[in-house]
């Protein structure tokens, strides 16, 4: 295999289908080949010219680059040797080696993230690397890189089973080794969605700044609001359950014991964010939203929207989600299953770009 042959996509374990699906109306030309849970190949097209950072325009793809073949083995020192014979002389600055999900995510206390193996084998690796590539320095291993840095990936898919492939690092999520941040979640964390949220604040880049004044619909226990607060934000939580006392003990947090569409739409005057987790189906949490953000007392800037596939059938509506989202006055709207996600999807919408001293918001993936 090379470069121009294939194509390698790492997703959620069990997102398999709606990834495919997906790639099948976005890129018909793509033809499946190889394929494991949470990992899967392609077969590109000989003249499908794509770049080295072209956008997959994908929610369900965590990580994805052109491989550059299969290696099987015993011993990761001959395995290491073979990469190099795979990877060639060309100037790769990164190495990321990361394992497939042997789980989804908060099953069994698994949580996505480089395994001690992963970097294990990739100091292996870079210990074996030929003179001729990043000489006279430290080779980083499972760093975050920099844009336009060309990154040599390692996917361990099974035991003794490595697929190398490579990328040019462009958005957020593929300067990450495996397409996943670095979060470690805090000693006293009420609950993964302390997980969820950072991840989808890290990936969105929204210019969400301390003092600014938040709401959470579905805010029950507490996770979510914990994190904002932890940022120094001003946060309400919506909810008729109880929240964690670690959360109601906060100078900065109010809650209020209902739902949110019961709420009259003044509450939402002072709010520059809003957030959304509820165990509901999709469109539940649109109407929701939708009759709060579109009043005219109302001008919440931007949105955190997780919306629960409770049947993964209803991906296939995902452009129609975020349609309507952009049709409340909300233009830069951007999907992505988040790697701390569960079988959902995380939405944010920004309603103006933010100004040039803020973080870019892409418009190029306004498709998403």
């Amino acid at each position: 295999m090379n470069s121009a042959e294939f194509l390698f996509v790492v997703c959620q374990r069990g997102a398999e289908s709606a990834l495919k699906n997906e790639l099948a109306v976005c890129w018909p030309e793509f033809r499946l080949a190889f394929s494991r849970p949470g990992f899967v190949t392609f077969k590109l097209p000989a003249d499908h010219g794509l770049s080295p950072d072209f956008d997959l325009r994908s929610v369900f793809a965590r990580s994805y680059g052109f491989s550059l073949g299969r290696l099987v083995g015993a011993h990761a020192e001959t395995m290491a040797e073979q990469l190099w014979q795979l990877a060639g002389h060309r100037a790769w600055d990164h190495l990321h080696v990361w394992q497939r999900d042997p789980a989804v995510p908060g099953d069994r206390d698994f949580e996505p993230g480089i395994s001690t193996l992963a970097q294990q084998v990739g100091l292996v690796v870079a210990a074996s690397r030929p003179p001729s590539v990043a000489p006279q320095r430290v080779f980083p291993v499972n760093l975050v890189a920099r844009p336009g840095q060309q990154i040599l990936d390692c996917v361990l898919v099974e035991p003794g089973e490595w697929w190398i492939g490579g990328h040019q690092a462009s958005t957020m999520p593929s300067r990450w080794p495996g397409g996943t941040p670095k979060i470690d979640m805090p000693d006293g964390a009420v609950s993964r969605a302390y997980l969820k949220i950072t991840d989808a604040l890290l990936w969105s880049r929204l210019p969400v700044a301390a003092g600014d004044h938040c709401v959470e619909l579905g805010s029950s226990p507490g996770g979510a609001c914990q994190a904002l607060l932890d940022r120094g934000l001003i946060v309400t939580g919506i909810d008729p359950a109880d929240m964690s006392p670690v959360v109601l003990q906060h100078p900065n947090f109010t809650h209020i014991k209902a739902r949110g569409a019961d709420l009259k739409r003044r509450e939402f005057r002072r709010i520059k964010w809003l957030v959304a987790d509820a165990n509901v189906a999709p469109n539940h949490t649109l109407d929701t939203v939708e009759h709060i953000v579109t009043h005219r007392q109302v001008n919440i800037q931007g949105l955190l929207l997780t919306l629960k596939l409770i049947d993964w059938h209803l991906a296939d509506q995902i452009p129609e989600y975020l349609q309507r989202i952009r049709s409340w006055g909300y233009p830069l709207v951007r999907a992505r299953q988040l790697a701390f996600n569960r079988q959902e999807f995380t939405v944010a919408a920004l309603r103006r770009r933010p100004r040039p001293s803020n973080v870019r918001f892409a418009t190029r993936h306004r498709s998403k």
